[in-house]
Parts: C-alpha cells; structure tokens; sequence
C-alpha cells in the first residue's frame, strides 16, 4: 500500500511540474523584430526578415521557418512583426507571432 501511495504521489507531482515546463520553455526565446516576406500556408512556412535570434545563434537575415496554421493564418507579407523562433523536432519554427505598430 505504501509503494502504491509514493508512486501516486510521484504521478501527481510530474503532472503538475509540466505545465510549469512548458510556460518555461515558451519564455525562453527572445522576441525578435522582422519583416513578413512571404506566407506559405500550404507548405506550413513562413519567410521572415530578421534581426538576430540569440537563442538559435543566428546572425540578422531572411530564412524560412515552419510555422502552425494557426500563426500562418494570422500573417500577412509585408507586416512588420515580433517573433519568437526555436528548433521543434529539429525544425526551426515560428512559436509565437505579433504585430508590432
């Protein structure tokens, strides 16, 4: 009984740790300032202008990123934006997307 009531324990403490996790983790990239170039929802990507993006140790440039239906949805070419980006399985992606006035 012992063992079972640790384990539970365990179990509820992991569930509630995660969404603490995963707040982290979206904060942890920097917003950086760009420029919408180009929105290609069908192929999932976005091709953006960029300052620096210290978190994935890249220098100002325009590159193409993958970004959710969600963020493509939202995105017009030509606006000028705040972005935060990361690698996701790999991929570097749009995570969070502004408009900045």
């Amino acid at each position: 009984m012992h063992l079972r009531h640790t384990i539970s324990r365990l179990a509820l403490g992991a569930a509630l740790a995660l969404p603490s996790l995963a707040a982290f983790a979206q904060t942890d990239a920097p917003k950086v300032e760009g420029e919408i170039r180009k929105v290609d929802a069908t192929a999932g990507k976005i091709t953006i202008r960029h300052a620096e993006i210290p978190n994935l140790q890249m220098s100002g440039m325009t590159m193409v990123f993958k970004a959710s239906p969600e963020l493509l949805s939202k995105a017009r070419e030509g606006e000028r934006i705040s972005f935060t980006a990361d690698r996701v399985d790999g991929a570097l992606t749009v995570t969070s997307l502004e408009e900045r006035h």
